[in-house]
Order: C-alpha cells, then sequence, then structure tokens
C-alpha cells in the first residue's frame, strides 16, 4: 500500500507539472498576458476635490503622496524582478513620452499590435505595482517578443543617456520578465510560486517556526519579511525577522513589552529538538519609509484636529522605528476621527498576498467624502443592533457592545498600492476591532467606474436586462452589509495573560456540536495567526454570506431607497451575482498547485458550492454550445427558492463560519472550508472540466487611471487624465519625476539580491 501510494503522489506530481508547461505554452493568450482590449477607466474626484479648502487640498495633497511613494514598497513585496522592471519603464517613458515610444517602437520592427500590447503590460505593471495581478496573484508577461523590446531599449533616448544603467537594468529582469517556468507563473511559497515575503529558500515549514517563534515574543508579523540563512560555525539555520522602518540601528522599539526586541535569539519549535536561531532587525525598505514619513511630518501641518495630529505621530513613531504597537496607537486616534472630509488610512494592511497570510502588504490612500451616498451608510450604522440580531448565531456569539463605527462613501483622490477595493473595513488589528472599534469605507468613484460590466458572460438573457440595470445598486447594498456587519460582527472568545475568559465557559454552549465550548484563543494568539493560510478568504466568505443573507431584509432595502417594486429585482440581481462569481472564480484556481489565488474568489465559490449543495434546483450550472459555436455557461439561479431553500442553507453554513471562528476551532474550519474550496470533477458539476470554458470566456480586469495633485504657485493643482494605457504610464512619469527615487530603489534592490 505504501509504495502504491508514493507512486500515486509521484504521478499527481507529474501531472500538475504537465498542467503548468500546457497552460504555459497553449492558454497564454488568455492566462499570462494583459489583452489589448483591456477597458482603462478614469478614477474621477474632480467635483469633490474642488469642493475642499485650500488647507484640505494641502492636507490631502501630502496624503497622497504620501500613499503613492510608500506603494512603491510593493514592487519588493511581489517579485525579485518588480523593482528592476519599474525603474526601466520610468526611464524609458520619462525620456520619451509614450506616444514618442510607439512611434520609435514602430520604426524598431513593432506591429501597431506590438505598439499598443507593450504599452498595456507597462500601464497594467504600473497599476498592479508590479509584475503579478494584485486580484489573482498570477504573473503578466509583455505581448511582445524579447527581442523586440530589447530593440526598443537600446534604440531610446533613455538608452542613450545612460547605456550602462540600462543596459544592467534589462540584463537583471528580461529573464524573470518573460519567464513562466519553475513556479514563476504565480504568487505563492516554495515550490507553489514566487513570494517576496519570504526568501527564495523558505518554505511552509519555516514560516510556521517563524510564527511560533514570533507569538512566543509577542511580535505582530504585520510589518516584517523573513530571511533565512546558515551560521557558517554552527550549519543552524538563522532566520531574519526584518521589520519596515527607517531606522536600522539595534536599538529600542517603542510599544513592545520587552523594548530591546531586537537582537539575537535561540529558539526551539514545537515538537523539535533542533534549536534554530532568529535574529530580529529593522530598516526593512528604510529609504522609502523615509519618504512616508516626510509626506505624513507635511500632511500633520495641515491637519484638522487633535485626533490627526495624534494619528500622524503614532504613525511617523511606526515607520521611523518599526513598531506595529506605534501604528495600531495611531489607529486608534483614526477611529476616533469622526466623519473628516478628508480621509485617510496607510500602512501594512491587508494579508491576502502573503502566503502565509499573516504579513501586510503596504497600502494607503485618501479620499473625499461622498455625503449623499454617506447618508444611506450612516443609516445604515444606525440600524446596525437591529440588523445584527437577525444573524444566524446566539446572542453570545456576538460581541457584547457594537462599536459603532463611521461608515462613509469616498470618492478616491489617491491609492497607493497593489490594487484598488470598492470597499474597506479597517483596522484589521482583532485586539482593537473588537474592544475598540472600526471604521468602514465605500469608495464610490472605484464602483461607478470600475464595475461596469461590458460583457456580461455565463446568463441568459433576461437575466443579462436585469444585472446590468441592477448590478451597480445591488453591489452598493452588499459592500454595505459585507463592511459594516460582515466585517464588523461576531465575538472572538479569549482569554487573557490572567487567565480571565471573555466569556462564561460554564454556560455558553456550540450550536454547532450541542457541547460546551472546548477551545477559544489562549494569550498571544490572533485571528491571522492562528488561521493563517485560510483566514482571508474565510473571513471574505464569512462577510459575503452576511451581506447575501441580511439583504433579504426589507430594513436594508429601504434604507438603500428600494422599497417598491424594485426591492425583489434588487435581492434576486445580488444572489445572482453571488453565483456568477462562483462560477468565475474558477480563472483564480490553480490545478497544478491545487491551491486558490484569490482570497474573495475562493470565498465565492465555496458559497455557490453550499447552494448547490442546497439542492431542489435553487442553483444549476449548464454547459451549451455558444453562438460562436464554441462550449459555452449557462448558470441559473431560480429567484422563488432563494427564501425556502438558499437562506436556511446560508444561514446553517453562516453559523458554522462564525462558532469556529469565534472559538478557535481552526481543525474544523479547516475540514470544512476545504472541503467546499476544493475543484474536481468528482461530480456533477465537474468544475475541472468547467474551467477550461470559463477561461476562454473571461473578461479582462479594468486598469484605473488616478488623477495626480502637484503645487504650483503654493496652491495645490489637480491634473486630470483622458482614460487609456498611454494617460495611465504619463501619470506614473508626473507621479514620480525625480531620478532619486530610482536610485533608492536601485540601491534597495541591491541589497536584495542575495536573498531571492
Amino acid at each position: 500500500m505504501m509504495r502504491d501510494a508514493i507512486d500515486l503522489n509521484f504521478l499527481l506530481r507529474d501531472l500538475r507539472e504537465i498542467g503548468v508547461q500546457f497552460e504555459a505554452k497553449y492558454m497564454m493568450a488568455d492566462q499570462y498576458i494583459i489583452p489589448n482590449s483591456t477597458d482603462v477607466a478614469l478614477l474621477d474626484c474632480q467635483e469633490a476635490f474642488a469642493g475642499l479648502t485650500e488647507k484640505e487640498k494641502l492636507y490631502a495633497h501630502h496624503l497622497a503622496q504620501a500613499s503613492f511613494k510608500g506603494g512603491l514598497i510593493v514592487l519588493f513585496q511581489t517579485s525579485p524582478e518588480s523593482p528592476g522592471i519599474f525603474v526601466l519603464l520610468q526611464k524609458l517613458f520619462k525620456s520619451q513620452c509614450p506616444e514618442e515610444i510607439s512611434a520609435l517602437a514602430l520604426s524598431n520592427g513593432f506591429s501597431e499590435e506590438d505598439v499598443k500590447a507593450f504599452l498595456m503590460y507597462a500601464a497594467a505593471f504600473y497599476c498592479n505595482m508590479g509584475n503579478y495581478k494584485s486580484f489573482g496573484d498570477t504573473k503578466f508577461i509583455p505581448n511582445v517578443e524579447k527581442e523586440k523590446v530589447e530593440r526598443l531599449i537600446k534604440s531610446s533616448k533613455a538608452f542613450q543617456e545612460n547605456s550602462a544603467l540600462l543596459q544592467k537594468l534589462w540584463d537583471s529582469v528580461k529573464e524573470r520578465m518573460y519567464s513562466l517556468e519553475n513556479g514563476h507563473a504565480e504568487l505563492g511559497l516554495g515550490d507553489k510560486g514566487v513570494t517576496t515575503y519570504f526568501s527564495a529558500n523558505c518554505t511552509e515549514t519555516d514560516a510556521k517556526i517563524a510564527q511560533e517563534f514570533m507569538t512566543s515574543k509577542d511580535i505582530s508579523p504585520y510589518n516584517t519579511r523573513l530571511f533565512k540563512t546558515k551560521d557558517p560555525e554552527s550549519g543552524l539555520d538563522v532566520y531574519e525577522v526584518r521589520m519596515a522602518a527607517v531606522e536600522s540601528t539595534k536599538s529600542e522599539v517603542p510599544g513592545y513589552a520587552n523594548g530591546s526586541v531586537l537582537g539575537d535569539y535561540e529558539f526551539t519549535p514545537k515538537d523539535q529538538e533542533k534549536v534554530v536561531k532568529f535574529k530580529v532587525t529593522r530598516g526593512d525598505y528604510s529609504a522609502l519609509m523615509g519618504l512616508v514619513v516626510e509626506e505624513l511630518e507635511n500632511a500633520k501641518e495641515h491637519a484638522a484636529n487633535d485626533n490627526e495630529k495624534n494619528m500622524f505621530v503614532e504613525y511617523i513613531k511606526s515607520f521611523t522605528t518599526g513598531s506595529l504597537p506605534a501604528h495600531k496607537d495611531g489607529s486608534r486616534f483614526w477611529i476616533k476621527n469622526k466623519g473628516p472630509i478628508v480621509e485617510t488610512y496607510i500602512g501594512f494592511i491587508e494579508s491576502y498576498r502573503d502566503p502565509y497570510g499573516v504579513r501586510g502588504e503596504f497600502e494607503g490612500f485618501v479620499a473625499v467624502v461622498n455625503k449623499k451616498m454617506s447618508a444611506k451608510f450612516a443609516q445604515l450604522v444606525d440600524n446596525a443592533e437591529h440588523l445584527l440580531a437577525h444573524l444566524p448565531w446566539p446572542a453570545e456569539y456576538e460581541k457584547d457592545t457594537f462599536l459603532r463605527p463611521d461608515f462613509t462613501s469616498l470618492d478616491v483622490l489617491g491609492f497607493g498600492g497593489s490594487g484598488i477595493p470598492a470597499g474597506i473595513n479597517i483596522p484589521n488589528y482583532d485586539d482593537i476591532r473588537q474592544i475598540e472599534g472600526f471604521k468602514n469605507v465605500s469608495l464610490g468613484n472605484v464602483l461607478t467606474s470600475g464595475y461596469k460590466d461590458s460583457k456580461i458572460t455565463f446568463l441568459v438573457e433576461e437575466d443579462k436586462v436585469l444585472y446590468t440595470k441592477y448590478k451597480i445598486p445591488s453591489f452598493e447594498i452588499q459592500v454595505g452589509l459585507h463592511e459594516l456587519l460582515g466585517h464588523g460582527s461576531g465575538k472572538l472568545f479569549n482569554e487573557d495573560s490572567e487567565g480571565k475568559l471573555n466569556f462564561d465557559a460554564a454556560t455558553v454552549t456550540n450550536p454547532v456540536t450541542n457541547d460546551k465550548v472546548a477551545s477559544w484563543y489562549k494569550p498571544g494568539e490572533t485571528w491571522d495567526s492562528k488561521f493563517s493560510t485560510i483566514a482571508s478568504s474565510y473571513e471574505e466568505c464569512r462577510a459575503e454570506c452576511v451581506g447575501i443573507y441580511l439583504c433579504l431584509l426589507s430594513d436594508v432595502l429601504k434604507i438603500f431607497g428600494h422599497a417598491d417594486d424594485t426591492a425583489d429585482d434588487i435581492i434576486y440581481v445580488n444572489w445572482l451575482n453571488m453565483v456568477r462569481a462562483g462560477l468565475l472564480a474558477l480563472e483564480f484556481y490553480s490545478p497544478q498547485t491545487g491551491s486558490w489565488r484569490q482570497a474573495h474568489m475562493n470565498a465565492r465559490f465555496v458559497i455557490l458550492r453550499v447552494l448547490l449543495e442546497a439542492g431542489q434546483s435553487l442553483v444549476t450550472v449548464k454547459k451549451i454550445v455558444g453562438e460562436d459555436g464554441k462550449p459555452d455557461l449557462v448558470i441559473q439561479l431560480d429567484r422563488a427558492k432563494i427564501i425556502s431553500v438558499g437562506k436556511p442553507a446560508i444561514a446553517t453554513f453562516l453559523r458554522k463560519l462564525q462558532v469556529y471562528k469565534s472559538t478557535a476551532d481552526v481543525e474544523a474550519a479547516r475540514k470544512m472550508y476545504n472541503f467546499y474550496s476544493d475543484v474536481n470533477d468528482q461530480e456533477e458539476p465537474k468544475f475541472l472540466h468547467l474551467r477550461s470554458i470559463v477561461l476562454d470566456r473571461k473578461q479582462p480586469r479594468k486598469l484605473f487611471v488616478q488623477q495626480h495633485t502637484y503645487i504650483e504657485n503654493g496652491k495645490v493643482q489637480l491634473k486630470t487624465y483622458e482614460p487609456s494605457a498611454s494617460t495611465l504610464i504619463q501619470s506614473f512619469v508626473d507621479r514620480f519625476p525625480s531620478t532619486d527615487i530610482q536610485d533608492m530603489i536601485c540601491a534597495l534592490l541591491e541589497k536584495e539580491r542575495p536573498y531571492f
């Protein structure tokens, strides 16, 4: 039996490798390029910006600068080649504008389509702040031959100005820029893909050891990376936990119980006798962190109140010293800053792209309040306690007191990072969210600009009509419920350092097993550290379920102005959008690694599986022949059964999601979530087979061009752009005109090379 099992494992490995090669060779046009037909949308903030005072405009400008400059850190969090590609593109388009580069390309053997493809690659690179899609973590490569791109670079004005540097940059990135081999096709840890949150020699075992060590020292991983080397004398593994900070000296880091948290340690992981060495350092991204601090100092001078000033004091302390506790303190002041006209948040925030699920990607935004839409969200907050009572878990599993958050609709002025979401619930520190509060934001101009479908797939014609009409208004409701009552709901059962529980273990029962609660979060454990690799997707699934569950309430629909005959259509389209998204999610599953590349899409596939399991033909997926003669799919939802079949199915599933989260029952949670996440051909519908059809008909995700602020004669000006790949490129040239930043990136890149 053992021999058979080993042979089967080898067979599965070989099949996966064949799958990688097949997909790389024969499906490249769909999977690893950005199509020339990709839409570019303007993230328009002109009207909102015009309504600001001069002081508010200066405040917003410096925050936009901090966000965009901090966003450059994402280059170093994405792939080894991303920083070099960025500098190469900046030098190319700084010396010659996109139109001049286009003309030069045509004179060097490019076709018109080649020119469009090169510009689209550059635009997508800037939008994703790297050469992997922020939504899906798949690599994209230029749809132009390497030799043509090299010829273009060598004939450029930038090359003439500094041939040695341009040649060095090109030589350092050209192979990895085009490579789809050896795990380069997607992000992941170890043999599953590429990551720069860890040095190239790290595995998931190393990630677990590091997490165990950091938990034991009460060090948050949010602003760290892990680098593994060997001690030349002892031969022991040496793990460097490197904190992001301006300072690199070995001195106190504010906020930690042991102020001298920096230093060398010996550590023996659980269930191991082997000692490993750790050293905790700081100074990661030092030069770029310095740029962020400089802009935050400038913004502080134009702050509207003491909460904003104190917030910046703590953020500056955090980014200067590497102190995560200081960032948490800054977030506390941010929560208290109710109803600002100009809203912002910045730091190492979301952990979606860390393969282990605990390290944050740098993100910063500044946005202006949309008062009309914010009024609806304020009503939602006013009704939150009433609505929370409808969620399908016992009252003991809800927070003791609902901490009324700010919930505003914002028009984004500047968003620095790898991608722009439609809504955000922050901060992500559970100890703050559980006890002190949080904020919700809906990004209105992202919703209106980015969520209009140019082509609707996999729906029957009558559903397409309703979908077109009601997708955005239904999605506004879903975003509101998802952020406020999804991420904002649910209690975590925990034990403090003195052994005190925050729930009554004698009376609270587990509604899934009907037994007493047997597990909870121990001191030093958090949601992210405990659930690690499934935490992000699991939490997004819980929030999505809350959204479709509570949108059935008439009270919710009235808040958003849907009290008439449109209410049923809004509900139907919201549920229809969810099941269709579950089918579209197959694009983000990797058969070769058996893993999901995008947390939200994994969550939506899970929900589709739950609704299919409910039976009674609530949801059906049919394979058909399309109008073009190719295989096609149709997904249908029986709207008459949403209440009778869909609602109880989601209620049962949602209750389990919350109970396992509340009680820190990782084993039960993983077993359930992995079951629904599994993509296979063992039963109908055969999703692994259907995936090829989904890939064949997928629509490219929109790219956003953002407006640019600059100071002229002491006043802030706003530069806007027509939406196109060329203008998107130009916006980044305008945003980073100084070669000093390019030099900083090159210097940081040289320090990184030994680890990747």
